[in-house]
């Protein structure tokens, strides 16, 4: 027998969800149950626990996306499994589409290690702290960066002080005493050994890095990569990447050569080179060349956040190494994996078309002021009427609140989020923030259903 679904809904969203789900067709039957109330995401945990009276011999209840409430306290009361819908009605069959293909993000097969440039110029106190961010973001190995003809005297201070906190360590130089002293302090890895220093590697028990002798140099890479073979020594190579329009296509050919060519050894890609080096979102370059990563079998990379538009790089590798590897597991395109790395766009930006908000607009009876985006632009309406235009300023002599600051400001506010979702292609939720994937702190954005929001400034009296 097929499953018999209850979804529970308010007076102004009752017709369009009968629309969807006939549009459906589902393989389940339904009862649609409107709960006497207009507004959906009005709706309670506790209201429909008072309210609801006959469950319609449903399996499962689905309740609007914004009721807010305990969810499983009210599954308990009726005893059948209850959730919460989409958000938004337009994205129901996706909703039931999709359900069966949660991701697991929760593995990955690449190291991020994530570089402090500029440890021999700050405290020890200041490398732990970037440390203890870097690793919240999601970096495997703290990365200490020596630069050229600057004293690094607590170099061995840092490296036991991250030791201590419980980081694994790598030194970055290409000065030999460096990289000696980084491995005799006890670093795990040392950035980079090539041909002409790879006695340094039998001096101490850190794995080393190995690049070419000269930059492009790959049979130089190999004879390197032949005498640690030969020594049954541990070893990631780095054919280095090179920055855009100084020679980053032969770099990308030089790993596709390295990977044809030894097959089975751990590589490192230094990521970074394109990231800071490009002025662009870094999200998506990260997102590209971790999917080159995947094809090619690269397991580790090296992450900086030097300038300040690349001040996600680590977070964002870090997403995007999960999905990745995801996609490749499921042998699927890496598509509705994981949102987090749209931060300025959306695949469905504009659930409703003008006229469905204007058929949804004839429908309010009362005084408060609904915003809503389409393609066309920003919508605002209430009894009085629906006004719409592209610049929040052009809509103001329509609202009537010159006299009315709080509400004034309120509107300002969300006129102004519904602004930018429009212009570039966001999702707009009336009072909820916009979301900006990992490029902002997700956690600090996240809606708690659980309870309610407290009375905002506008509303508090003075």
């Amino acid at each position: 027998m097929s499953e018999h679904i209850l979804f529970l809904t308010g007076k102004l969203a009752e017709k369009q969800l009968h629309a969807i789900l006939e549009k459906m067709q589902p393989d389940f039957s339904y009862t649609v149950h409107q709960l006497g109330l207009k507004v959906a995401a009005l709706m309670t945990t506790d209201m429909i626990a008072r309210r609801l009276k006959d469950t319609f011999g449903a399996d499962r209840m689905i309740l609007p996306g914004r009721c807010r409430g305990d969810v499983a306290a009210l599954s308990n009361t009726f005893n059948m499994p209850i959730e919460r819908g989409p958000e938004e009605l337009k994205d129901l069959p996706q909703y039931f589409g999709q359900k069966a293909h949660v991701y697991d993000l929760s593995a990955y097969n690449v190291k991020i290690f994530a570089e402090i440039t500029d440890a021999p110029n700050i405290s020890i106190d200041d490398v732990l702290k970037r440390a203890d961010g870097y690793r919240k973001n999601g970096a495997d190995v703290i990365d200490i960066g020596c630069l050229p003809s600057t004293p690094f005297p607590h170099l061995e201070d840092i490296i036991q002080a991250l030791k201590q906190q419980g980081h694994t360590v790598s030194v970055d130089s290409l000065d030999e005493q460096d990289l000696l002293r980084g491995g005799k302090a006890g670093a795990d890895y040392l950035l980079s050994l090539h041909e002409s220093s790879l006695w340094i590697a039998d001096e101490v028990a850190a794995t080393p890095i190995l690049i070419p002798e000269k930059h492009e140099d790959l049979a130089s890479l190999d004879r390197a990569i032949n005498a640690m073979q030969a020594k049954n020594r541990a070893f990631i190579v780095d054919p280095i990447l090179d920055p855009l329009h100084f020679g980053f296509t032969q770099s990308i050919v030089r790993y596709h050569e390295v990977r044809k060519n030894h097959p089975d050894v751990e590589i490192m890609m230094g990521v970074g080179n394109i990231t800071e080096l490009t002025h662009a979102d870094t999200a998506g370059i990260n997102a590209l060349l971790l999917g080159i990563c995947s094809e090619l079998n690269i397991n580790h990379i090296l992450a900086t956040e030097v300038s300040r538009h690349a001040c996600r790089a680590v977070k964002e590798a870090d997403l995007s190494r999960r999905i990745m590897l995801a996609a490749k597991q499921h042998n699927t395109l890496p598509k509705h994996i994981h949102p987090g790395l749209m931060a300025l766009h959306e695949t469905t930006p504009f659930p409703y078309s003008f006229a469905e908000i204007t058929e949804l607009a004839g429908q309010i009876k009362d005084p408060s002021f609904r915003i809503q985006i389409s393609a066309e632009g920003i919508h605002i309406f209430n009894r009085d009427g629906l006004h719409s235009a592209g610049n929040p300023f052009d809509l103001y002599p329509q609202l009537h609140v010159e006299h009315d600051g709080g509400h004034a400001f309120y509107l300002g506010v969300e006129l102004a989020r519904a602004e930018v979702a429009w212009q570039l292609g966001k999702r707009y939720t009336q009072d909820q923030a916009l979301s900006w994937g990992c490029a902002t702190d997700q956690a600090a954005a996240e809606v708690d259903l659980h309870t309610f929001k407290p009375a905002g400034t506008t509303l508090q009296k003075p």
